[in-house]
């Protein structure tokens, strides 16, 4: 009873916080940028994810008076509540205790981050090259860039994805010079710009291998992705990569995802993925018949995400 009460008080939660949310003003005074110096992770969809998550906790508060009893655990109660657990053991009785075949993984903002912030380094590097916008204002006009249809193509990273982040440098710091932009597109290839979000990655990869589990980097990226998995010496950790600029298909297209199974050689039942944007990485994977579980929410650590497949480390 208790469980259905919560299911309709987050879906009716949601669907309010859905009618009633707009994209956020660019303003200079948004401190909000992404895990991988870009601002498209954050901005207008983190605000509905925020939104969701509250409806999430309210429909806790509710249940909980409703039983009598205060629920604690924050938004990770509300995950048990929605059903995870009963899912969980449910996969293990049709599939035994290793619940998933294949991991699929993102790259930014889950696998790794940035080192610095993006407009920071836009900043540094334009100084020489006659940049003077602030570090806020770069950030603004970055977002409004990124935002921007990109008409040359349906997809915005091509290849190298060059012509695309050459709008985006010009749009965002005013300067188009070409070895300024050479210098930071260079940069961002380099283990300098990145590092891992999680120390343990290593390490549970490889258990989550040695359990016979197949795993998977699937990213919105160019063709720089490869190198720097190489640069940040974790190539070696994954049995495939599925880069959007190779595939053709762009995250929340399912068609990456359907191409990263095909490459483990599992069906797409049989493989989950972890991502920390819910538009690209949860609704897309879904689409594909994948299963999802939101980093930083659902899951906090590999070393979780490995824990609920059925590895043990």
């Amino acid at each position: 009873m208790m469980a259905r009460v919560v299911r309709r008080s987050i879906s009716a939660a949601f669907m309010v916080s859905e009618r009633s949310w707009a994209p956020p003003a660019l303003s200079s005074s948004s401190s909000s940028s992404s895990p991988n110096g870009c601002s498209w992770c954050f901005g207008s969809e983190t605000d509905l994810h925020l939104r969701f998550y509250s409806a999430v906790a309210a429909a806790e508060e509710v249940a909980g008076g409703l039983s009598g009893m205060t629920l604690h655990g924050g938004l990770r109660s509300g995950w048990d509540l929605l059903g995870a657990k009963e899912y969980l053991e449910y996969r293990r009785s049709l599939y035994g205790e290793i619940t998933h075949k294949a991991l699929l993984v993102d790259a930014v903002g889950t696998l790794l981050v940035p080192s610095q912030p993006m407009a920071q380094i836009y900043r540094q590097f334009g100084e020489k090259y006659g940049v003077l916008f602030s570090e806020d204002e770069i950030l603004k006009r970055y977002r409004w860039a990124y935002e921007q249809p990109w008409g040359r193509s349906r997809l915005r990273y091509v290849d190298d994805g060059r012509p695309f982040w050459q709008f985006i440098v010009a749009s965002s710091t005013g300067c188009s010079d070409s070895q300024y932009f050479e210098e930071l597109y260079q940069y961002y290839t380099t283990d300098k710009a990145w590092h891992l979000c999680d120390p343990d990655a290593e390490k549970v990869f490889e258990a989550v291998r040695e359990a016979g589990v197949k795993v998977a980097v699937v990213s919105n990226f160019d063709t720089r992705l490869r190198p720097l998995l190489r640069a940040l010496k974790c190539d070696q950790w994954f049995d495939a990569v599925a880069v959007s600029a190779e595939v053709a298909a762009e995250k929340p297209n399912p068609t990456i995802f359907i191409r990263a199974c095909e490459l483990l050689g599992v069906k797409p039942e049989d493989a989950v993925h972890v991502g920390d944007d819910r538009r690209n990485d949860i609704w897309g994977a879904r689409d594909a018949g994948c299963d999802a579980w939101l980093w930083g929410s659902d899951v906090h650590s590999f070393k979780e995400v490995a824990e609920r497949i059925g590895v043990r480390l």
